[in-house]
């Protein structure tokens, strides 16, 4: 039997393209003004935002509704397998730390390195996530690095929006480049040639999130105080990350980068501190993630003068060195588990390209299955992708899980308590299971309807001053699908047949694709999601949205005008 086939086409209102795009847009304007505006819960501004993605999809675009509806459901359940899975074992890590109290220890080690919140805002988000970011992605250095800074004493949504604003420079490079390697693959483009290009890029940016991370801690007197931390922070990463990505090795790009940077900060606090301490109140009517209880803090006067304050008996304990030794050990068994898995050869494996191909290593259990009844192809006539990857060994979910069981035995935790803390992490992140499910079904109806395409080429038609807009086009497909992967996949092919219309460099334009993308995850719903989730404030993903936009907004008009200038005879030397 020969199932029907749905071919997209681009514009389906009255052959214009101007028009079809706004139409297009309709579930995204309404899910950010439901989120953003009329501070809606997230889960029922996503699915709210999705029923208007199938009615667009079924009567603008005559998607049948079986189709619509299907693409819903493979979204959902990518956005369980493998996104949520990855956040609910990360989660799970987190709570078996706090429940021994090797949370605590941790914040105090923290604390004896800098006690001062804009310090460990970089370390933690920007370092320490950038490497988590470069092991794991998809969700996980939001989730665990937000976590980490609640347990250094900062509210809810402050710890949320970092590690938000934090998860932009090192994306673009993350899980060892995945969203390099599947742009080579969507344009046919050499993947040195991008990792350089993107190597060229998002360095620039990487100077200025960490200066961003201290004016969000504590605005301008954190710059004036922290500016030369914050600046030899981005600047060692931004470095080792074009040397990495242009010289030694692509998927390494932001270890090398991470570890560089975190080292030259702790170097520096050795020998430099600031005028003044910093370690914020956290007010009484924030809750704290878990239901846990905020450390005990009070007032003290600082040197310069000024209120600062501190934990009561913070001061007064001294850990044991195998405390804190078990107090990292669940990050330092992280680290080991995703470089075993994912850099020996002879572990890791060759994973399967596509319906019934076998791997080895840890992907000889994958499979990868066509999604049944669901048959698409783009307005070219070739297929659309609809496909799921069941890779039970080697997904990043999977690799935590294992991480997780390992700590139980560091830090001494039975089997019935491990199994408590996982139920209890699950209910805990339920309202943002949901969220995420509905959000990947949204994206996923948008572009197997072809509302994703329309958008693409809409933006495609500016010509020459494609470059300008370039980035938008990552930035939003990123938005949409929470991943810079899924946005090269979206538009990698188009970046390039954009730049040959208008006589621009392919590598460029795909670059800034990705480039751009990076910038539209902190406010995607679900990332906003997974950073409320794990923070303890589900339901407030509207705050969290008003918080990072401006930021987003502010790097992504940063990154157009660094792409158009390296259009032009200006900063053409950069380009591949």
């Amino acid at each position: 039997m020969i199932l029907a086939e749905y071919q997209q086409v681009p514009d389906p209102i009255g052959h214009s393209l101007g028009v079809s795009s706004v139409v297009a847009a309709l579930p995204l304007i309404v899910l950010f003004v439901l989120l953003g505006v009329l501070r809606m819960r997230a889960w029922l501004a996503s699915i709210i935002g999705l029923a208007v993605a199938i009615v667009v999809a079924v009567t603008a675009y005559s998607m049948p509704i079986g189709d619509a509806l299907n693409s819903g459901l493979l979204g959902a359940a990518f956005g369980f397998f493998p996104i949520m899975w990855i956040v609910v074992n990360a989660i799970w890590i987190y709570n078996l730390s706090v429940q021994t109290g090797h949370f605590d220890v941790l914040r105090r080690s923290f604390a004896s390195i800098s006690d001062d919140q804009r310090i460990q805002a970089i370390i933690i988000a920007f370092c320490f996530g950038a490497l988590m970011e470069a092991l794991a992605g998809f969700g996980t250095p939001v989730a665990i690095s937000s976590v980490m800074l609640i347990a250094l004493g900062f509210r809810p949504i402050k710890a949320a929006t970092v590690a938000l604003v934090a998860n932009t420079a090192p994306v673009a490079f993350g899980a060892l480049a995945v969203p390099i390697t599947t742009l080579a693959a969507v344009t046919k483009l050499p993947l040195n040639d991008l990792g350089s290009m993107v190597g060229r890029q998002t360095p620039v940016l990487s100077v200025l999130v960490p200066l961003a991370l201290v004016f969000i801690v504590d605005g301008r007197r954190g710059l004036r105080q922290v500016w030369p931390a914050a600046l030899l922070c981005g600047l060692v990463f931004g470095a080792f990350q074009y040397l990495a990505s242009n010289f030694w090795s692509i998927p390494l790009t932001d270890i090398v980068a991470s570890l560089a940077s975190a080292l030259a900060v702790l170097l520096f606090t050795r020998v430099w501190h600031p005028k003044e301490n910093y370690v914020e109140d956290e007010p009484d009517d924030e809750p704290v993630r878990g239901g846990g209880a905020a450390p005990s803090r009070t007032a003290a006067p600082n040197g310069g003068g000024a209120v600062a304050t501190a934990t009561r008996t913070e001061t007064e304990v001294r850990d044991r060195p195998i405390e804190i030794l078990r107090a990292y050990s669940p990050y330092l068994i992280i680290v080991i588990v995703f470089v075993i898995a994912t850099r020996v050869s002879a572990i890791a494996g060759v994973a399967p390209k596509k319906p019934g191909q076998k791997g080895t290593g840890l992907e000889s259990v994958t499979h990868i299955v066509n999604w049944p009844g669901l048959h698409i192809t783009n307005p070219a006539g070739k297929a659309v992708a609809t496909t799921f990857k069941l890779n039970y060994l080697s997904a990043a979910g999977t690799l935590l899980l294992l991480s997780g069981i390992l700590t139980m035995i560091a830090l001494g935790v039975g089997p019935a308590r491990a199994l408590r803390t996982y139920l209890s992490s699950l209910n805990q992140l339920k309202i943002a299971i949901v969220t995420v499910m509905a959000v990947l079904a949204l994206g996923f109806v948008m572009n197997n309807a072809g509302e994703t395409v329309t958008l693409g080429l809409w933006l495609a038609g500016a010509g020459g001053a494609f470059a300008l807009l370039s980035p938008i086009l990552g930035w939003l497909g990123t938005a949409v699908t929470g991943s810079d992967t899924s946005s090269n996949t979206l538009f990698g092919a188009l970046q390039v047949a954009a730049g040959a219309h208008a006589h621009l460099s392919p590598t460029l334009l795909a670059a800034a694709n990705s480039s751009g993308g990076v910038l539209g995850k902190m406010i995607s719903p679900q990332n906003l999601a997974i950073a409320a989730g794990a923070v303890g404030l589900q339901d407030r993903e509207g705050d969290i949205f008003r918080k990072v936009l401006g930021w987003s907004v502010a790097f992504v008009v940063f990154m157009c005008l660094l792409v158009y200038l390296q259009s032009t005879a200006v900063l053409s030397w950069m380009v591949v």
